[in-house]
């Protein structure tokens, strides 16, 4: 299969959210509630008081550059996403607080955080490490990265992966795979939780994930990693 490139994104701007939402029905939830639960997972890794310089990396139109903003309300937020059409549709209040750019050269550095949600896998894959080391370069000493990946051995994410348009011939990434490109990359500290283990239609036992992050069951997984 050929993977979607980049780039070719702006052609989803518009009704990206709309197109989400739609991929995501199988599980019972909309593309507000990942974005959320992402933002909340940070915040119980980093602690609710962390203040910083944020960039979200692969920000599309805002969704969890928003949350991290609610949860980090002390802190700036850029973006960062090579589809110049999905900046456009960021929200204002994002933009007047910060800098949301399609030109990578634009971002400032001297980051204390960056997240990489759900955009390895529309990388090739001879350019994911290369993308790592090159983010890496952007962070403080002793900043972290965060990054979300879809969880290729839990069978109801690859179906919602395989029957989306977003993410046509994309290739996913075991955790293996993602940890050895943070290790080759110099960063310490990595650690790995596995999330997102309960459709809408099993939410009454969702308290139960934070206690879950050890099994590779999840949905999703998160690596956090420290420059």
């Amino acid at each position: 299969m050929t993977q979607e490139p980049l780039d070719d994104f702006d052609k989803f701007a518009r009704d990206y959210k709309a197109i989400l939402d739609k991929s995501l029905k199988f599980g019972g939830e909309k593309g507000e509630y990942f974005s959320a639960y992402k933002a909340g997972f940070i915040a119980r890794q980093l602690g609710r008081g962390f203040q910083g310089k944020i960039l979200e990396h692969g920000c599309g139109v805002g969704l969890l550059s928003q949350d991290l903003l609610r949860q980090f309300p002390g802190s700036t937020v850029d973006g960062y996403d090579v589809s110049a059409l999905s900046i456009g549709h960021v929200p204002p209040n994002l933009k007047h607080q910060g800098c949301f750019t399609p030109d990578f050269d634009q971002l400032a550095g001297g980051y204390d955080l960056i997240v990489v949600a759900n955009v390895l896998h529309h990388i090739e894959t001879p350019e994911r490490e290369k993308e790592i080391v090159r983010l890496k370069k952007l962070l403080k000493s002793g900043g972290r990265i965060i990054i979300f990946e879809h969880n290729p051995l839990n069978p109801l994410t690859r179906k919602i992966v395989r029957d989306s348009p977003l993410d046509h011939g994309v290739v996913l990434l075991p955790s293996t795979e993602t940890i050895l490109y943070l290790k080759n990359a110099g960063f310490l500290n990595i650690k790995r939780s596995y999330i997102v283990f309960f459709p809408r239609i099993f939410s009454v036992l969702r308290w139960l994930e934070p206690y879950l992050s050890w099994l590779p069951w999840g949905a999703q997984y998160a690596l956090m990693g420290q420059a």
